[in-house]
């Protein structure tokens, strides 16, 4: 058992699922995930073995036939796989978004309709918020839907969509002008079922080719184009329009633990292979971990690494008691994903030249690490929900 990363507390099932999770991960993701990775193919056996393991329900209650389990299992899963191959855990990322939001916001019809499949992957789903000029300011999204006397059309471009192509399922942001005085109140999710695969997959719908990523390869990440493409009044999530920023920022608080996770699996097996060359290889008649400077680098990404540990696992346990955890899933995205970068970047200086061989693991995670900077918001956007957050509760009195 490994000395970092330990979560205290876990229940025997917790502890099984993660054992089992991990021994996947040592067998059949990590032995093949170069190959996968170099030629940027999508993971379908791997992906096929997480469905088997029922780990697309692991969230899902278990009426809908998912295990039912808590946030914090879910993220602690999503380490052991990042920490294998951080694009596996991508496939089931959007798909967990996705059901949170039908769990805790959906109708009981849309409930039962999509949750039973998404619990056994037959449905998988993807997120789509962001817009080709959008950036960060979700409320300025120009994507619209038309309301019509059977339903809406719906007029626009999204971006970023991760699995945007191997799903089935789009949780979509679009403006539906509610008449409402704040912009994010004039926007609406709606659940868009759609086939697999890319073009013109259905009337009004283009899923065009991959784009092409430095990194975060083998999963599939699109562009979605909506041209006159029409849907019923019953695929609006929830009750009513008009509460899809709400519904999107559930989704997004969640999303960024799971980011939070997957810079921690990164960040981790980033460590395991520097403590390993560390100790193989010899400079000056020693192993190079015996040198203090190496030495101390070590010291200095192992602590990095138990401090995003830490506050990742403090924010799931957070939003698992129902608790607000804006500013703490904010604080925990922050640090892992900044340490993350920091902690394989000292891997690859260890590693020295070899790290820069493509026959080397840690090639790899250098060009991964940096998306998770600005995944689910970036550094800044999340120093700018802490800081309102921290100045919300530390109002001055004066």
């Amino acid at each position: 058992m490994a000395r970092l990363a330990q979560t205290a507390g876990l229940t025997d099932v917790q502890s099984e699922i993660l054992a089992t999770v991990r021994q996947f991960v040592d067998k059949e993701v990590i032995p093949r995930a170069q190959e996968l990775e170099h030629s940027d193919t999508y993971p379908a056996d791997i992906v096929e073995g997480m469905k088997e393991m029922g780990l697309f329900g692991l969230t899902i209650p278990e009426e809908y036939g998912g295990l039912g389990e808590s946030l914090l299992t879910y993220a602690l899963v999503v380490e052991e796989i990042a920490r294998g191959w951080m694009s596996v855990s991508g496939v089931i990322n959007t798909h967990f978004i996705v059901a949170h939001m039908i769990k805790q916001h959906g109708t009981p019809e849309q409930k039962q309709h999509f949750l039973p499949r998404m619990a056994t992957g037959e449905v998988r789903g993807s997120f789509s918020m962001s817009e080709p000029d959008l950036g960060s300011d979700v409320a300025a999204i120009k994507t619209r839907a038309r309301k019509t006397d059977d339903g809406y059309v719906i007029d626009g471009s999204k971006m970023w969509l991760t699995n945007g192509g191997s799903s089935n399922l789009i949780a979509l942001l679009v403006k539906t002008d509610e008449g409402a005085e704040k912009a994010h109140q004039n926007l609406t999710t709606f659940l868009i079922e759609k086939p697999e695969g890319f073009g013109d997959v259905a009337p009004g719908l283009t899923i065009p080719g991959k784009i092409d990523k430095m990194g975060y390869k083998g999963v599939d990440t699109t562009e979605a184009v909506f041209d006159g493409y029409k849907v019923g009044a019953d695929t609006v999530l929830g009750e009513a329009p008009g509460k899809g920023f709400a519904y999107m920022m559930d989704g997004v608080e969640v999303g960024r633990v799971n980011v939070a996770a997957r810079a921690c699996g990164i960040a981790i097996r980033a460590f395991e292979l520097a403590v390993e060359y560390a100790q193989q290889r010899k400079t000056f008649g020693k192993a190079i971990a015996e040198h203090q400077a190496i030495a101390f680098k070590l010291a200095e990404m192992a602590t990095k690494v138990e401090a995003a540990h830490l506050m990742m696992v403090n924010a799931a346990r957070l939003k698992d008691s129902g608790a607000r955890n804006d500013v703490e899933a904010g604080m925990a995205k922050l640090i892992a994903s900044e340490y993350c970068a920091e902690v394989t970047q000292d891997s690859f200086r260890i590693h020295g030249g070899y790290g820069y061989s493509k026959e080397y693991e840690i090639e790899r995670l250098m060009r991964e690490a940096p998306f998770l900077l600005i995944g689910e918001g970036t550094s800044e956007i999340q120093k700018t929900i802490i800081s309102r957050g921290l100045l919300r509760e530390y109002k001055s009195r004066s």
